[in-house]
């Protein structure tokens, strides 16, 4: 299991706004926009499409090691702890000195690696929320804040699986301490703006 952890921060340190951006000769998006390498900042400074793959990709690193442990064994509580470490590789990446984006792509990957409707069901949220609010920020905020709750339900009931999946919406309000206050001031901007 410690191995497993270590690759899932590993592949999840790996920033894929940043590497994309550079293959696409777009500036950093360290640099840029909101200077978050994140698929929403990315859509700010490279399009719709580039954002789209930026998404995929972060995805991917929280769908990835879960789904792999899954069919290698691994009980549902295990299975939070290695999104928990694929997620935290991605907000805190060792291979960009430990500053990296906010999480949610990752999450919602791992999310739909534990169990397909969890992640339909927050991505139903996001959608929702954004729609009508569009400030992408409050939707990620919306389905994140709800997510321990349809976790519970739908899953197993899990207690200790659910407490870490709440503490990784703690690390998820943490990451948008920023985007909260602009939230709070209405100064927060509009997807695509």
């Amino acid at each position: 299991m410690f191995y497993f952890l270590i690759a899932s921060y590993l592949l999840g340190s790996i920033s894929s706004a940043i590497i994309i951006c550079k293959i696409m000769g777009l500036p950093d998006p360290r640099t840029k926009g909101s200077k978050n390498p994140g698929a929403t900042n990315v859509l700010r400074i490279g399009g719709k499409k580039i954002a789209a793959f930026v998404l995929l990709f972060d995805g991917l690193k929280g769908a990835l090691p879960v789904i792999l442990a899954h069919y290698l064994g691994f009980s549902l509580f295990e299975l939070t702890i290695i999104l928990l470490c694929a997620f935290l590789g991605h907000v805190f990446p060792i291979f960009y000195g430990f500053k990296g984006g906010k999480g949610v792509a990752t999450y919602l990957g791992g999310l739909i690696g534990l169990n397909f409707f969890v992640g339909l069901t927050f991505s139903i949220i996001w959608l929702f929320v954004a729609k009508v609010i569009k400030i992408s920020s409050v939707a990620a905020l919306t389905a994140t804040l709800l997510s321990p709750v349809y976790f519970y339900f739908i899953t197993t009931h899990n207690f200790k699986a659910t407490l870490v999946i709440f503490l990784i919406n703690l690390f998820i309000y943490f990451t948008h301490r920023e985007n909260i206050k602009r939230i709070m001031s209405g100064d927060e901007g509009a997807i695509g703006s």
